[in-house]
């Protein structure tokens, strides 16, 4: 467990992503020191002037890769996690073989997770540094590995290459309820639930000569009867005497640790739904006031969502996009009854005053730091590719993407409903008219992704 004197230091551009990590730790109650850089150079700089226990990494920083923080000498170096959003296995493999301790794919379960994601680091390299130890040990004598084991309260273990225990020091009976005469001759494959066995036997099954250095988290069959959660540190070590690969193992019991994860992850999840209804709630009370735009809100929302999956946003994107998209006309609640409500077109000086509602939004919404990202949509919508949009006249691609996209779909839906002082153009029309102003309202890229979306439905 990491202690008081666990200095760890994040580097992440994103203000809301390293906000929610430095939550989680806190939320945990974590004792670590956690020092934020949002660059390379600000990491440099704190490497510089001190050595962290460890480093957690965003991939793609604004002045470079983060893979130049890997450590040269790995075995004087610390340990590095790379995190990055755009996660795919050729990059995983690259960033693993240049000296990376793991890589993890960021999402709100694997952010909210950083606190046990670096804790089993640290543990991990703590047991890698003791393995490099035992590597000298086991060269000097067989006796003295066998002294390390046996007072070890992990259970180490030693297999053949079918994963059949060679071996099992006597930590085996704390952590599993079996003597070590039990286990030797069985394979650990028969202990292991069968839902993480594939992974147990992808890796058993992988070429001989591979580079063997891995820790898997699974569920194992206690003696008992119940399934206890392992972690297995393990690695590919070849026989003095015989000149026979062997593994080599150290399995820890991690159930309680595991126990923990999935509470903080359904308190996250349960904090979503709440934060979820609460945006539900506020919309539902201005669609109640203004009845004109009545299910509006529902159907951007819902084409909005559809349109950024075309686009390529990831799922948490997504989250705040549809979040933007149900707060999109939330600064209407500062608007008078008699503008909002009005039954026919608005003046001149109605819409000085409606045009205010961007700003409302922003007052209101701007405080809520879960709603940061969020708030692209609500303060933003009404700006136009050429600058005559409002309220701040941004011009092309100064305009936050997320607001591009979401006011391509909001003159859609306005243009094709009803007002009680006009009657919703036809489909045709619309289209024609989002054609004629791709380019000068509407950035031109956005329009030709979003109308197929209209003859698809």
């Amino acid at each position: 467990m990491m202690d008081s004197l666990v200095h760890i230091l994040l580097v992440e551009d994103d203000p809301a992503h390293a906000e929610l990590i430095q939550r989680a730790f806190e939320d945990r109650g974590s004792q670590s020191r956690l020092t934020i850089a949002s660059t390379l150079e600000e990491a440099r700089a704190h490497l510089r002037a001190f050595k962290p226990t460890l480093i957690i990494a965003d991939w793609r920083l604004p002045d470079g890769e983060s893979s130049e923080l890997l450590p040269e000498d790995h075995n004087t170096s610390m340990p590095v996690i790379i995190m990055t959003s755009y996660g795919n296995e050729r990059n995983a493999v690259n960033v693993m073989k240049s000296g990376a301790l793991d890589y993890i794919v960021k999402s709100s379960e694997s952010m909210t997770d950083m606190p046990h994601i670096a804790e089993r680091a640290i543990e991990q390299w703590e047991i890698l540094q003791q393995r490099e130890s035992m590597q000298i040990a086991l060269a000097e004598s067989e006796a003295q590995f066998r002294l390390l084991a046996e007072n070890s309260s992990d259970m180490i273990s030693r297999h053949d290459t079918n994963g059949v225990f060679l071996y099992a020091s006597p930590a085996c009976k704390t952590i599993l309820g079996y003597e070590p005469e039990d286990l030797t001759g069985t394979s650990i494959v028969q202990l292991i639930h069968s839902e993480d066995a594939s992974a147990i036997l992808e890796w058993l099954q992988a070429p001989t000569g591979k580079d063997i250095n891995v820790t898997l988290p699974y569920r194992a069959r206690h003696r008992n009867g119940e399934y206890i959660w392992l972690e297995t540190t393990a690695r590919l070590l070849l026989d003095k005497s015989s000149q026979t690969p062997e593994i080599q193992a150290a399995s820890r019991n991690i159930t309680e640790r595991k126990q923990a994860q999935e509470a903080l992850l359904q308190a996250h999840t349960n904090l979503q739904e709440a934060y979820d209804r609460t945006i539900e709630g506020w919309v539902l009370a201005l669609d109640l006031r203004d009845r004109e735009t009545e299910g509006h809100t529902k159907r951007v929302t819902e084409m909005t969502v559809k349109l950024a999956r075309i686009l390529g946003c990831t799922d948490e994107e997504i989250v705040h996009i549809r979040r933007g998209a149900l707060l999109h006309d939330i600064g209407k609640m500062g608007i008078p009854d008699e503008i909002l409500q009005k039954p026919g077109p608005l003046t001149d000086d109605e819409w000085v005053k409606m045009r205010k509602h961007p700003h409302y939004a922003y007052q209101m919404l701007a405080p809520i730091s879960y709603l940061k990202q969020a708030l692209i949509i609500p303060y933003y919508h009404h700006e136009r590719w050429d600058g005559s949009g409002y309220p701040h006249k941004l011009r092309g691609e100064d305009i936050p993407l997320f607001a591009r996209f979401f006011a391509v779909v909001d003159v859609w839906d306005a243009l094709s409903s009803d007002r009680p002082y006009r009657k919703g153009m036809p489909p045709g029309e619309v289209i024609e008219y989002l054609q004629k102003e791709s380019g000068r309202l509407f950035d031109a890229d956005i329009v030709e992704k979003f109308l197929p979306l209209l003859t698809d439905a």
